[in-house]
């Protein structure tokens, strides 16, 4: 069994960052992040307490995929990765509001920096809806057996297409950051996948209306959006259903938002 290593440990690791002052910020389960500061240089740390497994890419695999989107202006630069330690460039810069999902001029810059993430060379590592619901199903304690069955028949439905690219998989608009330019955090999903999954991402966690997600993918199309709402559609329905996998396989969530999610897939996905 691993351990946590301490932030004063892996820092003493790095040259560059010795003597740095730190500030402890909000993680996961399994890991610690820290803001650290420096000669006026910031950086975000993070230390796992074990090395990253299925669903999440191992380190090295996401320092791969952030590296090229730091080239290409869309992500802060990835300072030292190893199996367990993760440095990076802070980005400094607002993250968005769901209410920016409401207003045209955002929509236009979101579309444009979604084409350029999705230009960016591919993993070579597929998206695994079916074997990211695995793993969630085995870990929901008191499972309601019906909303599961409901979840894995729309992701068994769902097939990748010929047509796959690199793709963030966790667009939230927390990590969606205006710096001034568009940069996304948190890559750790990162994978070829559907394009349209990370547009779905977007309209569906924030529950963005039919009449803006409609005005994205023609942002996104260049005008010839209209086609593409069906399989848009579709894409939202599987990420609602992985979202509550996810969500109730969580200790930390809290019996309503599992309950308030689960009424969403009842209604959307049914």
């Amino acid at each position: 069994m691993t351990t946590l290593r301490s932030p004063d440990e892996v820092i003493r690791a790095l040259p560059d960052w010795q003597g740095a002052t730190r500030t402890k910020l909000d993680g996961g389960l399994t890991n610690q992040t820290w803001l650290l500061e420096k000669d006026g240089n910031k950086a975000v740390l993070k230390i796992d307490a074990e090395p990253r497994r299925a669903p999440y890419n191992d380190r090295l695999a996401e320092a791969e995929v952030q590296t090229a989107a730091a080239k290409a202006g869309l992500a802060g630069q990835v300072i030292f990765a190893d199996r367990q330690v993760y440095l990076t460039e802070f980005v400094d810069g607002a993250a968005w509001d769901p209410a920016d999902l409401d207003k045209e001029s955002r929509i236009e810059q979101l579309a444009s920096a979604l084409r350029r993430l999705h230009s960016l060379p591919k993993s070579g590592r597929s998206f695994d809806a079916r074997g990211a619901a695995k793993l969630y199903v085995q870990d929901i304690e008191n499972p309601d057996k019906k909303l599961i069955a409901t979840c894995l028949k729309i992701i068994k439905k769902v097939r990748l297409p010929n047509y796959l690219c690199c793709c963030h998989n966790d667009l939230v608009a927390n990590n969606i950051i205006a710096a001034p330019d568009l940069k996304f955090l948190d890559w750790e999903y990162a994978c070829d996948n559907n394009p349209l999954f990370d547009l779905a991402t977007i309209v569906e966690h924030h529950e963005v209306g039919e009449a803006h997600a409609r005005a994205l993918l023609d942002a996104y199309f260049d005008g010839s959006g209209e086609s593409w709402y069906e399989q848009l559609v579709e894409q939202q329905q599987l990420y609602l259903a992985l979202l509550w996998l996810w969500l109730a396989s969580r200790p930390d969530s809290s019996n309503k938002a599992v309950k308030l999610l689960g009424e969403r897939v009842a209604t959307s996905c049914s």
